[in-house]
């Protein structure tokens, strides 16, 4: 599947096609090359000096004699391995020093000199290398396609429950923003979501859930086909704009689609009537401050127990596939297949 727009904006210039990014702080470029130039000076220094103190040992066929000029002259040719022959050391003494000093300072600048295109062919080596070991060793994660402001709540309230930043990978077709991914320690995959050669670089088919919040409602159906086209048995999870579209979506193959348009003006709508329950369902949505809204399985000691006899406030009770309110009287008492939606303080849950 491809959406023409979204496909051009994941070619942009210097992306280099469909890119995994990988994480990584490097020094910056013009730091790089200002301590490359400064250890080239050195030794271009060093060398001079070496030439200049034991200039009576050399012999110039212009005039017979090595002045400051020559000695960085000779340097400069000899450190390039151009070497005219117009200045040439006859003493024993230059001959040696040429050969103990001069000579491995000369290496030296050319390992310099070249240094930037092996490092650059050693970090391709070192990317293709952690870019392997990535993917071998990635199972189970989670792939967050869009990584605008519903993408990146989402992502910082999986992590507030435990969710190691190795284990998100991040889908978006704008480069900056998988930048600004890396940057925050997330992998990241540069391209269009709707196709699957871009999802299967995020290793797609052995994700374990995927949340799309893409910008556009026609986008999110056409990543949820895709993305569970790719992975029948992962938990796939939706935002779209218009509640219109949500029927779409689970036809399509969305687990659980939240409206956000919606979401948001019931919020608002609570929070005109009642400002504190508002700002208390929204510090239940907000993961690790005050109250969380947690699932969680059902204990030992608590199976063949009423609800009201947990230590949690229980709200809901998911039962196979069906969810019983806490007031229901087929979820007491507790079986021990039994999950619990349940309100704890943010404390607990990191403990």
């Amino acid at each position: 599947m491809k959406l023409p727009s979204h496909d051009a904006a994941a070619r942009t210039p210097g992306d280099g096609g469909h890119r995994v990014r990988l994480p990584h702080f490097p020094a910056g470029p013009l730091r790089q090359v200002a301590r490359r130039l400064l250890l080239a000076l050195l030794v271009l220094v060093l060398t001079v000096a070496i030439v200049y103190a034991d200039r009576a040992g050399y012999h110039d066929n212009a005039d017979e004699q090595v002045d400051f000029l020559d000695s960085v002259y000779y340097s400069t040719v000899t450190l390039s391995t151009t070497g005219y022959g117009d200045i040439v050391p006859y003493s024993d003494s230059a001959r040696l020093s040429n050969i103990l000093l001069v000579t491995p300072l000369r290496v030296l600048f050319l390992i310099i000199l070249v240094g930037t295109t092996l490092e650059v062919l050693a970090e391709r080596t070192r990317e293709q290398y952690r870019l392997n070991r990535w993917r071998s060793a990635l199972r189970d994660h989670t792939v967050v396609v869009g990584f605008g402001t519903k993408g990146r709540s989402a992502v910082e309230t999986l992590c507030a429950t435990g969710l190691p930043k190795n284990r998100v990978v991040v889908v978006d077709p704008n480069h900056k923003v998988i930048e600004a991914a890396n940057a925050e320690g997330f992998a990241g995959v540069v391209g269009d979501a709707t196709r699957s050669d871009v999802l299967l670089r995020a290793e797609a088919q052995r994700a374990r859930q995927f949340v799309i919040a893409t910008q556009r409602d026609d986008t999110a159906v056409l990543v949820t086909l895709t993305a569970r086209q790719l992975n029948r048995g992962a938990n796939i999870v939706a935002a779209v704009r218009e509640e219109e579209n949500a029927p779409l979506l689970r036809q399509s193959g969305a687990d659980a689609v939240i409206t956000s348009a919606s979401a948001a003006g019931r919020l608002l709508g609570m929070s005109v009537q009642s400002p504190t329950a508002g700002a208390v369902i929204e510090d239940l949505i907000q993961q690790g401050t005050g109250l969380d809204l947690v699932e969680r399985t059902v204990v030992k000691a608590e199976v063949g127990k009423s609800v009201r006899d947990t230590e949690d406030l229980v709200v809901s009770v998911l039962r196979g596939h069906r969810l019983l309110a806490y007031d229901d009287p087929d979820a007491s008492p507790l079986q021990a297949a039994d999950r619990l939606i349940t309100i704890v303080r943010a404390p607990m849950v990191q403990e």
